[in-house]
């Protein structure tokens, strides 16, 4: 969600030098900005929205493929990720590469958050 959310952000900002060079009214240059915020809100929240549709209609269905891919996926990407960083280059002394610590980071934070995030809001709706 991070991606849209930034690729959302910058083409905000793009379109926000275009209208400052093109619109010389203040108060019309405001409007329009608020406007384009608003369609840039709604498009991040239908986005996430049409996630969590996916996510819910997986876990309604019958097939156990389609409600385990996630999570068989995560656990397959991780454990490759793992290995790979572990084995780079520490055929000797151990020692991460440093490359690795924000993809770690950024992991972590995302699992995480989507998990106690998540949960709580499913704790809440109930």
């Amino acid at each position: 969600m991070d991606l849209l959310s930034g690729l959302f952000s910058s083409l905000f900002k793009e379109a926000e030098g275009i209208l400052d060079t093109t619109i010389t009214n203040k108060e019309e240059l405001q409007q329009v900005k608020n406007e384009l915020q608003k369609i840039v809100n709604d498009a991040e929240k239908n986005a996430a929205n049409q996630v969590t549709e996916r996510w819910k209609s997986d876990n309604l269905s019958d097939n156990k493929l389609s409600k385990n891919i996630r999570p068989m996926s995560l656990i397959f990407v991780t454990v490759i990720f793992v290995i790979i960083s572990f084995m780079d280059g520490n055929l000797g002394d151990f020692k991460l590469n440093e490359s690795y610590i924000p993809v770690y980071q950024t992991l972590l934070l995302s699992i995480y958050g989507a998990y106690f995030v998540g949960r709580t809001i499913t704790k809440i709706k109930k």
